[in-house]
């Protein structure tokens, strides 16, 4: 009892400090660009095609990437900013997690998108970055889904703003976060599901090896093998069984007590999230489905507007 106080006063400091941006969306629409840049769509998607068969490690970055961004200071792209100083979102501790691919798909999709000259500095970071993450989502084998499109470009990226859940987290600390979002635990189950591709680093996980009776022994032996030292080197996949295709078999992995990350295993080691992993455990559809329209509420989260500052920037990594 005394650790779940602590807990919710964790909680209710962090997001004092650092208030979630508020739920938006009112402005939104999949067909904001059709007069002004109407081939959008299938420019990103071609540019996503190109990063994502060149680099298997593109299509989880870039959804990683976008998560960060909403989960941060809402989904204004400040994620991509880049401050002289070197006090921006992505240096930070939690930055560490994000990958190079992930900026660099962005990047070429803004480059292909802004060489049409209908479509020239007309399309925010923000709204590419989040068709960037469907398509990443959709080219890995994963639901293809309407983007709601609109948001404007923000114009503050700062380390101290950084605040989101780690490896180590167990359902009421995830629940908390997701509920500062605005998001359900529904929610957050479904976009746990991203963790189906991409990888993690061994300082993530290790610790877990040989000590967390909720791992399959099998497993932890198989984890020993890819982290050999103390040091923390080396990377184990989020899904060893199919780790670059978006699919279910992430949380049929949970029910086999093969969750790479803490926070994995918990939503099927906690009876109040174990039956939501066995439905989409069991149906891809259910989950296909749930995921597409979690992404849709995630990217609602905290958009900006030309009222309160936002803006279309002529180059992701810098204001106007």
């Amino acid at each position: 009892m005394r650790g779940l106080r602590l807990l919710a006063a964790f909680l209710l400091l962090a997001l004092d400090v650092f208030p979630p941006p508020p739920m938006a969306g009112a402005q939104l629409a999949p067909d904001y660009y059709a007069d002004v840049c109407p081939d959008l769509e299938r420019i990103v998607r071609d540019a996503v095609r190109m990063s994502v068969a060149h680099s298997p490690v593109a299509a989880p970055a870039t959804l990683r990437l976008f998560f960060h961004d909403c989960a941060v200071r809402g989904c204004d792209a400040s994620i991509m900013l880049i401050n002289p100083d070197g006090d921006d979102e992505w240096r930070s501790l939690d930055g560490i997690t994000l990958k190079p691919e992930g900026f660099n798909t962005v990047m070429s999709a803004k480059a292909a998108v802004d060489s049409d000259p209908q479509c020239r500095n007309m399309v925010s970071c923000a709204d590419i970055l989040a068709l960037a993450a469907r398509d990443a989502v959709f080219l890995s084998g994963g639901p293809d889904y309407q983007v709601e499109l609109g948001r404007y470009d923000g114009r503050v990226s700062t380390e101290a703003s950084v605040l989101i859940p780690h490896g180590s987290f167990d359902l009421d600390q995830l629940n908390g976060f997701f509920s500062g979002l605005g998001l359900s635990q529904a929610d957050m189950i479904a976009l746990s599901g991203a963790h189906t591709i991409g990888a993690a680093s061994c300082g993530f996980f290790g610790y877990r090896v040989g000590a967390d009776a909720a791992m399959d022994p099998a497993f932890a032996d198989q984890l020993r093998g890819s982290c050999p030292g103390a040091a923390g080197g080396g990377f184990a996949f989020l899904d060893a069984a199919t780790p670059l295709r978006f699919d279910n078999e992430y949380y049929r992995n949970l029910r086999a007590g093969r969750g790479l990350l803490a926070s994995d295993q918990a939503l099927y080691a906690d009876a109040r999230s174990r039956g939501t992993v066995d439905r989409y455990a069991a149906d891809q559809g259910a989950f296909f489905d749930d995921f597409a329209a979690a992404m849709t509420r995630l990217g609602r989260v905290g958009v900006r507007t030309a009222d309160d500052g936002g803006e279309v920037r002529r180059d992701c990594r810098f204001p106007n």
